[in-house]
């Protein structure tokens, strides 16, 4: 969304909405004011629509930036602001053309409600691709105008085509991280092709690093986990880990040089990442899902003497995430979650910023009623 885009919306959100239902949320009306109890408008279901009772919603560290315009020279950020994208919840109405859902199922949304569905990305099952994707706030809305709002709220309102099914033997308050966390781990590990035998590193053990963990052991590879802090080695064995590496060592960073078939990075601070394509074998990937804020300096050769490669990787596409969701319905895994009232989301995002999280946070959206 450009400049341009932005003032047409907020001109936009001026005017009179179309007819809706109130919905209670927690919304940010400036980058410095913090999220406060308030009211948006949902749409009324459409014949192709899933209304959802919010159960819980995750809070991703993008939420964070988006509430506080740290993205303003990509994605500036629309006031009021509800953030939220990893929702879980039960299904309480559906429109008439309806076929995947009936009120009474657990039901997900994760980052995207709407995309153009005929570009080849869409037509490919990668919607997350797609060049007029709607994400799930902060984004047009087509149907009341303005902007979408996210799950820091009591229901929303979906197109069935990008509602999910929740197995029903996972912890909500766990299973709703999997609908960002989840997704931007197991998604590249599929792409790439883990399997059984080999092995996997995860660099970082955080929200994103401890759900790689996971799926990797699941996926049966040998699991090493790249850490600074030697604190974290019995959480990682914990986690499913085989084997912890303090990165800061290099005796032991060379033990295992040239021998990793996958790694995940999910590093979002400035790091040496070519430290770690030292460590593929040949053919082997390195997947950034973290996002340092600066450019990573990278060695050709690290690259060139073993044919590896360096890549990254967002979220999946629907199909890829209901496959995640299923698997994870089968491995019993969701996400190491402390469960919050919506009173107290300002003071997660304070302690997001120190890390000080075992490892998501997940809003019992209980509270806000």
């Amino acid at each position: 969304m450009n400049e341009a885009q932005r003032i047409a919306l907020e001109e936009e959100s001026q005017l009179q909405p179309k007819p809706g239902y109130v919905a209670r949320a927690y919304a940010a009306g400036s980058p410095t004011s913090g999220l406060t109890a308030a009211t948006i408008l949902r749409r009324e279901p459409r014949p192709e629509d899933v209304q959802i009772e919010i159960l819980y919603c995750g809070v991703c560290h993008s939420d964070l930036h988006q509430v506080r315009n740290e993205w303003q020279n990509v994605m500036p950020t629309v006031y009021p602001c509800v953030p939220g994208h990893e929702i879980v919840g039960r299904v309480t109405e559906v429109g008439s053309a309806v076929s995947k859902f009936k009120p009474g199922d657990l039901a997900a949304v994760g980052c995207m409600v709407d995309s153009d569905r005929v570009c080849p990305e869409c037509q490919a099952g990668l919607e997350q691709f797609c060049p007029n994707i709607t994400l799930t706030y902060n984004f047009p809305d087509k149907h009341l105008g303005g902007v979408t709002y996210g799950g820091y709220s009591d229901s929303v309102v979906v197109d069935q085509r990008f509602v999910l099914r929740v197995p029903s033997n996972l912890k909500l308050a766990g299973a709703a991280p999997l609908l960002c966390a989840g997704i931007t781990t197991y998604s590249p590990m599929q792409h790439w092709g883990v399997t059984r035998g080999q092995k996997v590193g995860v660099v970082g053990l955080g929200g994103l690093g401890h759900m790689g963990v996971k799926f990797a052991h699941a996926l049966g590879a040998h699991v090493v986990v790249f850490s600074t802090s030697p604190s974290k080695k019995e959480d990682a064995l914990r986690l499913g880990a085989d084997e912890v590496v303090i990165s800061r060592d290099a005796d032991e960073m060379q033990k295992h040089a040239g021998s990793f078939h996958f790694i995940l990075d999910a590093v979002s601070a400035n790091h040496d990442i070519s430290a770690y394509i030292h460590l593929l074998r040949r053919d082997g990937n390195i997947t950034l899902v973290g996002a340092p804020e600066k450019p990573l300096a990278v060695s050709a050769f690290g690259l060139i003497m073993g044919r590896r490669s360096l890549s990254g990787s967002p979220i999946g596409g629907i199909r890829e995430t209901q496959e995640m969701l299923d698997f994870c319905g089968q491995h019993d895994i969701t996400a190491d979650v402390e469960v919050i009232p919506i009173q107290r989301v300002n003071e997660a995002y304070e302690r997001l910023l120190k890390s000080d999280v075992k490892y998501r946070f997940s809003i019992d959206m209980a509270s806000l009623k």
